[in-house]
């Protein structure tokens, strides 16, 4: 269990900065705020993804 949270962390950091830099690209090169309720999905949905597909091949 512990091995499956780790490499969901993983791919949300990941994934999460990716979907970070393409949602909010003008955001992040102007310095302007950016939309942290966005943000914060971008790496939860992922994280979450990664978690119950992981749980739902283990036997």
């Amino acid at each position: 269990m512990r091995a499956i949270l780790i490499r969901g962390l993983i791919v949300a950091v990941t994934v999460g900065s990716i979907l970070t830099l393409i949602n909010q690209f003008e955001r992040v090169i102007a310095f302007e705020p950016l939309n942290w309720w966005k943000m914060g999905l971008s790496f939860v949905v992922p994280f979450c993804v990664s978690v119950f597909s992981a749980l739902a091949v283990k036997p």
